[in-house]
C-alpha cells in the first residue's frame, strides 16, 4: 500500500489520477497493471481487455484511492481534507476528525460519514484522541471508558466531546462499526456503557440543516437505537439496545432499518409499530421483498394505510405506491395476501388495474383486474399502455385512428413521461417522445422534466436522445433550478452507481448548455453568467476544458 505524505495535497492527487488516465489511454503497460491490481472492474483481465473498458477519470481516481488503502476517492478526499485541517487549534482538529466518524445529522455537516478515512486518521494521529473518553466511544476503547466510569459513574449519561454527544449515542452512531476491525470493540463498548447505567434511550436533536451542532432540531430526535439500526444497520448493536429497554418506536429506527431486514426483524419483535411510521411506503422505494413481507406480518400492519405526506399523499395506499414504483408481481402478491384492497382507486378515479397498465406493468395488471375492469379500455388508455410498454407499433396503430393523441391527454396523463424517465424506463420514454409527447412535461417526486431525471440518473444515452428531440438544459425542476443544478448534485453524490455524468455533460454542452469558465475566486467550481456551481472533478474538468 502506498503511503501518503504528512500533509497530502488533494490537487496533487487529482493530477496523479489524470496522469494515470493519460498513461492508460496511451496503453502503457504500467498503467494497465495498476488498474488490474487495484480496480475491481479490471481485476484479473488481460491488457487488451482492460484497454477496451473505456476507463474514465473516476476510475483512475478510484484506482489511486485503493492504492493508498481507501475504498473510494470520496474516502481519500475526506481523509486529505481532515488532515489539512489539523493544526495548532486542537478543538478544530478534533471536530474535523469527528466529522469523518459521524454522518451529517450528528456532526452538523452536510457530509456522509467516512469510516475508512476516520480509521486512518485515528490510526495516524493517536495523539489527537489519546485519553479522550468521548473519542474512545467512537472507536470502542473500553479501557478508557472504564476509567471515565470509575472516576464518575454519572459520566455515562452526560453529553460531551467535540460533538456534544451522550456516550451511548457516540458509540452507536459511530460509522467505524461498519469496519470489521472495529465492530467487536464497539459492541463491547455499548455493552459496557449499558451495564454501567447508560440510558438505552439516549438521543440528540438532529444537527442536519436547518438544525446545527449549536442549535439541534428539537423536532427530530436521533436515538442511540437509530444509530445502530437505522444508520449502521448493525443487528448485534440493535439487539443490545432493545434487550436493555430501548424504545423501538422512536420515530426513526424502523423506517431507516429497512435496508437491513435483520434489524427490521429485531425491531418488530420488540414491538415496533408499522402503522404511522411510513415504513410501508419506504420499503416500496427500496425494492426489498423480504422487508416488505416482514412489515406486512406485523400485528398492527395495515396494507391499506393512507399515505400521510408528499409525495405519497396523492397515491392513497401502499398498493398504488407499489405500482408507481414499478414493483414486481411478487410485491403485489404480498400486498394482496395481506388483504390490500385491489379495488382501490386514485383521486382521478383510475383503478389499480388501469394504473398498472399506465406504468407498463401488464403482469401486475393481471393480478389486479376487478369486475369493473372487464370492459375495453378507452383509446387514450390503450395508447398510454402501449407507450409505457415501449410497444411503438401498437401505439402508432392507435394514433393512426386517434390523431389527437397525445395532445388530448390530461396533464396527469402527460406526467407519465417524466415519471417513467425517473424510473429508468428508457424504451418507454423514447416511444413517448417519438409519438409526440410534450417533452418538457414535469413530474416525478421532485417535479422535474424527463431531461432532469435522465441527467440525475447519469443516463447519457437517454440525455442525448432527449436533447436531440427538443429538450433544453433550461428546463426547471421542483427545487427551482435547471438541468445544470441536477448535473451538479448528481455528479457529486452519484445516486446511480453506473451513472455517466461526464457523458451527460458532453451531450448538454453539444446541445447549447454553456460550459462556463473558471471561478474567478479560484475555487474548484464553474462560473456561469448567472451563478457559480460545483460539479464532480471529472465534470468540472470537462466543462472547463470545453470552454477553453
Amino acid at each position: 500500500m502506498k503511503q501518503l505524505p504528512n500533509r497530502p495535497d488533494l490537487d496533487l492527487l487529482k493530477k496523479q489520477a489524470k496522469e494515470l488516465l493519460a498513461a492508460y489511454r496511451r496503453g502503457e503497460p504500467g498503467a494497465l497493471a495498476r488498474f488490474r491490481e487495484a480496480l475491481p472492474s479490471a481485476a484479473g483481465k488481460e491488457d487488451e481487455t482492460i484497454q477496451t473498458l473505456d476507463l474514465r477519470l473516476h476510475d483512475a481516481q478510484s484506482c489511486l484511492a485503493r492504492e493508498y488503502g481507501f475504498p473510494s476517492w470520496r474516502e481519500l478526499g475526506s481523509f486529505v481534507t481532515a488532515q489539512r485541517a489539523y493544526g495548532a487549534d486542537r478543538a478544530g482538529s478534533s471536530r474535523a476528525l469527528a466529522e469523518l466518524v459521524y454522518a451529517g445529522d450528528i456532526s452538523g455537516s452536510t457530509n456522509r460519514a467516512s469510516p475508512a478515512a476516520a480509521a486512518r486518521a485515528i490510526e495516524d494521529r493517536p495523539d489527537l484522541i489519546a485519553g479522550d473518553a468521548y473519542f474512545a466511544c467512537a472507536f470502542g476503547d473500553t479501557p478508557v471508558l472504564r476509567g471515565a466510569i470509575g472516576r464518575d459513574a454519572s459520566w455515562v449519561n452526560r453529553p460531551g466531546g467535540p460533538l456534544n454527544l451522550p456516550p451511548l449515542v457516540a458509540v452507536t452512531h459511530s460509522s467505524l462499526t461498519r469496519l470489521p476491525r472495529y465492530r467487536d470493540a464497539l459492541h463491547a463498548a455499548a455493552k459496557l456503557l449499558l451495564e454501567a447505567g447508560a440510558d438505552p434511550n439516549q438521543a440528540v436533536g438532529s444537527r442536519w440543516p436547518p438544525g446545527s451542532l449549536e442549535q439541534p432540531s428539537q423536532e427530530y430526535p436521533l436515538s442511540a437505537l437509530y444509530g445502530a439500526a437505522g444508520q449502521n444497520h448493525d443487528p448485534v448493536m440493535t439487539k443490545l439496545l432493545l434487550d436493555a429497554g430501548a424504545d423501538p418506536n422512536d420515530g426513526e429506527s424502523l423506517y431507516h432499518s429497512l435496508e437491513s431486514p435483520a434489524c427490521t426483524r429485531l425491531l418488530l419483535a420488540a414491538g415496533a409499530r408499522v402503522t404511522g411510521s411510513n415504513a410501508l411506503y419506504r420499503v416500496l422505494d427500496l425494492d426489498s421483498l423480504e422487508a416488505l413481507q416482514l412489515l406486512l406480518a406485523a400485528p398492527d400492519a395495515n396494507p391499506n394505510e393512507p399515505a400521510g405526506s408528499q409525495p405519497t399523499a396523492d397515491w392513497g395506499t401502499p398498493l398504488l405506491w407499489a405500482i408507481r414504483r414499478r414493483r414486481s408481481p411478487a410485491h403485489i402478491q404480498a400486498l394482496l395476501a395481506a388483504h390490500a384492497d385491489p379495488s382501490v382507486r386514485t383521486p382521478e378515479g383510475l383503478s389499480a388495474y388501469q394504473v398498472a397498465l399506465r406504468y407498463g406493468l401488464p403482469d401486475v395488471a393481471a393480478l389486479l383486474r376487478q369486475p369493473g375492469d372487464d370492459g375495453p379500455l378507452p383509446d387514450a388508455e390503450r395508447f398510454i399502455a402501449a407507450c409505457a410498454e415501449g410497444d411503438e407499433a401498437a401505439a402508432r396503430a392507435i394514433k393512426a385512428r386517434r390523431t389527437d393523441l397525445p395532445g388530448s391527454l390530461s396533464d396527469q396523463q402527460l406526467r407519465l413521461l417524466p415519471e417513467l424517465a425517473a424510473q429508468g424506463c428508457g424504451d418507454a420514454v423514447r416511444t413517448m417522445v417519438r409519438l409526440g409527447w410534450p417533452i418538457a412535461a414535469r413530474g416525478g417526486d421532485w417535479d422535474a422534466s424527463a431531461l432532469n431525471h435522465a441527467v440525475f440518473r447519469g443516463d447519457a444515452d437517454l440525455t442525448r436522445f432527449l436533447l436531440e428531440h427538443g429538450s433544453d438544459w433550461k428546463e426547471r425542476h421542483g427545487f427551482g433550478g435547471d438541468v445544470r443544478g441536477t448535473l451538479g448534485w448528481a455528479s457529486l453524490n452519484e445516486p446511480e452507481s453506473s451513472g455517466d455524468w461526464v457523458g451527460c455533460a458532453e451531450a448538454l454542452v453539444a446541445n447549447g448548455m454553456p460550459a462556463g469558465r473558471p471561478d474567478p475566486q479560484g475555487r474548484r467550481a464553474v462560473a456561469f453568467d448567472d451563478t457559480v456551481m460545483v460539479f464532480s472533478d471529472e465534470v468540472t474538468d470537462f466543462l472547463l476544458g470545453a470552454s477553453a
